[in-house]
């Protein structure tokens, strides 16, 4: 005789409520972004080195750039590599995903430096775990980090401030757009940008306001400064997709039969994703800061690997940056932009 808990319906009903379970954690998990190739790494199955690349925003173009340079380099080296990360800009999410890297026992990890004291923490306890940690695209040199690769970011944000003057003669009204008031590189351009230009009397910065690296979010930080400082003819953008939502909010202006006269404003901007190109090709944007995110992220997966085989690796390797304007177009399609 069935004991009433062993009754058929009993043992269904339990079998339903244990996969209803099972999917809601499913999709919980989904939505947070988990990956579950993170959540149990088969060392004890794959003899290759296995690494992880955690970017600022899973899907930034410029984050892509920077995931192709390690996959080709991680593929030469037959090291496995995996690339996750936030699906929208998040130092809260980024850090979570660094933690599940951590807890998985990785062998390496390649991530945006933070200036965060979390971050700060769970470096050290990576390196404590004996998991090395390169921050990419922006540093972060009061953690343990093993080393840092990519931009001199004061050095190209002061490059940026000669261009500026260069090209305006040492005389505009400024709106800087930038990224993120907390990331560190962004910080360090804006910074090298300020003492490049604080010595031309004729250049006065007028305000400065937050994008949080989005295109819609750069264009309506623009239009906000452009409404509230009448007598602004200039803009900085300091992050990869600050010059096109700029450039998308001054053809909006065009089209505003309310909007101020004077939309012929000049755009400095990061970075050379094609659309960036083409602006600058038609006259909108008149230059770029051009850095090397593909070789970021190829640079730092070598020097992760050279460290796990035992060798000695330099803590800064500070990859290339310069000035693209139109005139410079035909030499860099002609193979000067890699």
């Amino acid at each position: 005789m069935f004991k009433p808990w062993m009754r058929p319906h009993y043992i269904l009903i339990t079998v339903l409520l244990l996969l209803t379970v099972y999917i809601s954690l499913f999709h919980f998990m989904k939505a947070l972004n988990y990956e579950p190739n993170m959540s149990s790494i088969p060392h004890s199955h794959d003899s290759r080195i296995h690494l992880v690349l955690i970017s600022q925003e899973l899907d930034n173009p410029y984050w892509r750039l920077i995931e192709h340079g390690a996959r080709s380099a991680a593929e030469q080296n037959k090291a496995t590599l995996e690339y996750i990360g936030p699906v929208e800009a998040s130092v809260s999410e980024q850090i979570r995903l660094i933690e599940m890297a951590v807890a998985s026992k990785i062998d390496g990890i390649l991530t945006q430096g933070l200036d965060d004291e979390q971050f700060i923490s769970i470096v050290s306890q990576a390196m404590d775990m004996g998991i090395p940690v390169i921050t990419i695209d922006s540093d972060a040199p009061d953690s343990r980090r093993l080393a840092y690769v990519g931009t001199d970011n004061y050095a190209a944000g002061f490059m940026a401030g000669k261009a500026l003057i260069q090209d305006t003669g040492g005389s505009a009204n400024v709106g800087i757009v930038t990224g993120s008031f907390h990331a560190a590189n962004l910080k360090e351009r804006v910074q090298g940008f300020l003492d490049a230009v604080k010595r031309e009397d004729g250049i006065r910065i007028l305000d400065m306001k937050e994008s949080n690296i989005d295109r819609i979010g750069s264009a309506s930080a623009a239009y906000t400064m452009a409404k509230e400082h009448e007598g602004l003819d200039t803009f900085f953008g300091t992050s990869a997709l600050d010059a096109m939502g700029i450039a998308q909010m001054l053809s909006d202006l065009e089209q505003d039969p309310h909007a101020r006269e004077d939309t012929n404003i000049r755009v400095f901007g990061f970075d050379d994703l094609p659309e960036t190109i083409e602006l600058i090709d038609q006259g909108v944007v008149n230059a770029t800061i051009v850095q090397k995110p593909y070789q970021m992220g190829a640079e730092g997966v070598e020097l992760m690997l050279d460290y796990l085989d035992g060798k000695r690796i330099v803590s800064v390797y500070n990859t290339d940056a310069r000035v693209i304007r139109k005139e410079d177009l035909p030499m860099y399609r002609g193979g000067g932009g890699l």
